[in-house]
């Protein structure tokens, strides 16, 4: 016999309340209960990043991660990161610089790039590289993604006093 819980949190900005096994990972809840499956599962170990998603703003291996222990957070997956329709900076930055190739680790690199961007909008190199140095990548040899995540800092950056000018 199974345990199950109720859950309520809120994924990509929407309130959702659900019973789940207690021994589900919140990966497995995201992609099949949820159908969310921009989150990418690879090593299942919490090796390799894919599986990143943002929980109250901080990256979470979600292979690692229970659904229950979600209960009343706010979890943010790749789906949630556009801009309604439009590209968030730092995706338009994968895509202009190619910061993907075959695609699977990057749902995982734009997570911990979010939260890592959120905190050093100035990023060096180093700092970038040392960033995602959770993820792994056997495609691009991180040129790319870190090229990307330097023109989004610098985008984002750009963008910040017009945004502060549109608010007052």
């Amino acid at each position: 016999m199974s345990d199950r819980r109720r859950i309520k949190l809120a994924i990509n900005g929407k309130a959702i309340e659900r019973e789940v096994e207690t021994r589900m990972t919140l990966a497995d809840f995201l992609r099949l209960d949820m159908e969310l499956t921009g989150t990418h599962l690879g090593c299942e170990h919490g090796v390799c990043g894919a599986c990143t998603v943002l929980v109250d703003g901080q990256s979470v291996r979600s292979c690692l991660m229970l659904a229950v222990q979600a209960n009343d957070r706010a979890v943010t997956t790749v789906e949630g990161l556009a801009l309604g329709d439009a590209l968030n900076q730092l995706q338009q930055a994968f895509r202009e610089n190619h910061g993907l190739q075959c695609g699977f680790c990057t749902p995982g690199m734009l997570t911990t790039l979010t939260e890592f961007l959120a905190h050093n909008p100035d990023p060096t190199e180093a700092q970038v590289r040392d960033a995602i140095s959770g993820n792994i990548c056997r495609c691009t040899g991180y040129q790319s993604i870190v090229a990307s995540a330097l023109a989004a800092a610098r985008a984002m950056r750009a963008a910040a006093p017009r945004e502060a000018k549109e608010r007052n």
